[in-house]
């Protein structure tokens, strides 16, 4: 018995078949994760032995999961996040050709058995999972007839679940133009696919054919970031980054926060000044600058912040946090996004607003006019500005600083005038 087949792995307990019910998601996440930290840990000492539970994750995964609710996306996003941090240590095991071979032979039989296609991306990479050119091309063999068929069918609606592992292969083995040729025969051309395409004409120096090849495949429900993003790199390679930069630059920047996609595209263009590249992100989305208040905050560029904070709906809880955090040492940029907090929920915005962000806010905005000199000053702003109409949001914001905003002198005299 080999040391592989003897070393225990804690995962295989928690994917066994059926394991997880409907409402199971959640966990199913988490074990995941956990099953990724187990084989990272084992790979850095066992590169091979690091594969092989990969390996054997991959084919417990849709026994495992097969019951469970996959209507939030959670899970497909998890097992997506798995793979890609699982495949490297399969494609970069040393590994000899046996045990390799054995590798393909259950991921095959896992790939054919996945009800929802959990593992598409392991056929993504069937080329590189190969190992070497001669692998890669006895499988192009295989598959390439069954390909080619499918798509030759004058049917519609003909499927095979090895086409991305067929043109992996093709294109690993080095059969460029064999690929290219068969990439012509599907009828209702997808990006998916034709990616691989591009990479053919990369791998024969034709790189502005490449481009034009990514720009014939935009078209319905095909995603233009991905295609933006080859197309910026591909230029980027040749060294033309000026039009890489007006034609895919902002286009292509890709993240979870609007900061993520400005950092994303200063990290792939540092020979352009910050500011210009954080007012051409901002022309972007017309509408929604207030998105970017926290992007240009954090850039301490002040002025451009409150200006946008100030241009279209921002959120207040944000604007208030930005007071607070500030009130010490930018009392004026403090005191601007309190107001602008102030005015935004006034005018009804804010997710599960309370009359403890409105008294919030306005305590912000005070501690920064103390800090200023300017407290009667900013007391009257805010007072002409809760009384300015009678909207419902406005009548919230007025209630919930009764008590705390000061009344004028000369009104209150008038008041007790007219009491007498």
């Amino acid at each position: 018995m080999s040391k592989h087949e003897k070393h225990k792995w804690m995962f295989p307990a928690r994917f066994r078949t059926g394991a997880y019910s409907w409402k199971a998601s959640r966990l199913a996440c988490q074990r995941l994760r956990e099953a990724v930290s187990e084989i990272k840990r084992v790979a850095k000492k066992d590169p091979v032995l690091g594969a092989e539970g990969a390996v054997r994750l991959m084919e417990k995964i849709w026994p495992a999961l097969q019951h469970v609710d996959t209507s939030s996306g959670a899970l497909g996003s998890a097992v997506y996040k798995a793979l890609d941090a699982l495949l490297p240590i399969i494609v970069n095991a040393p590994a000899d050709k046996k045990t390799r071979s054995k590798w393909l032979d259950r991921l095959w039989q896992a790939m054919e058995e996945d009800g929802v296609d959990y593992l598409g991306p392991v056929g993504d990479r069937w080329g590189e999972i190969c190992g070497s050119v001669e692998v890669a091309g006895r499988w192009a063999d295989e598959l390439v007839s069954t390909l080619r068929s499918c798509w030759s069918d004058p049917n519609p609606g003909g499927y095979f679940h090895g086409a991305t592992a067929c043109l992996s292969c093709l294109l690993v083995a080095g059969r460029h133009q064999e690929l290219l040729e068969l990439l012509e025969l599907d009828r209702y051309p997808m990006w998916h696919y034709r990616r691989y395409g591009v990479e053919a004409l990369l791998a024969l120096g034709r790189k502005a054919e490449a481009i034009q090849y990514a720009e014939a495949s935009r078209g319905l429900n095909q995603p233009d970031a991905p295609i933006d993003h080859v197309c910026e790199e591909i230029l980027i390679s040749s060294g033309l980054h000026d039009e890489a930069y007006q034609r895919y630059g902002l286009s292509a920047a890709t993240g979870n926060s609007y900061i993520a996609r400005f950092r994303a595209v200063a990290k792939r263009y540092p020979m352009k000044d910050a500011s210009q590249i954080l007012t051409d992100l901002i022309a972007t989305t017309p509408g929604e600058e207030g998105k970017w208040f926290a992007t240009v905050k954090d850039l301490k560029l002040y002025d451009l912040a409150l200006d946008l904070a100030n241009r279209t709906p921002c959120d207040p809880k944000t604007l208030t946090r930005a007071a607070r955090d500030h009130r010490d040492k930018e009392p004026a940029f403090a005191l601007g996004c309190a107001m602008a907090a102030l005015r935004w929920l006034s005018a009804g915005w804010g997710y599960e607003v309370t009359s403890a962000d409105v008294v919030e806010a306005y305590d912000r905005a005070m501690d920064a006019a103390k800090r200023l000199n300017n407290t009667d000053d900013v007391n009257d702003q805010i007072r002409q500005l809760v009384e300015s109409n009678e909207s419902a949001p406005m009548k919230f914001v007025r209630q919930s600083l009764l008590g705390r905003l000061r009344t004028p002198a000369p009104l209150v005299s008038e008041m007790s005038a007219g009491e007498s």
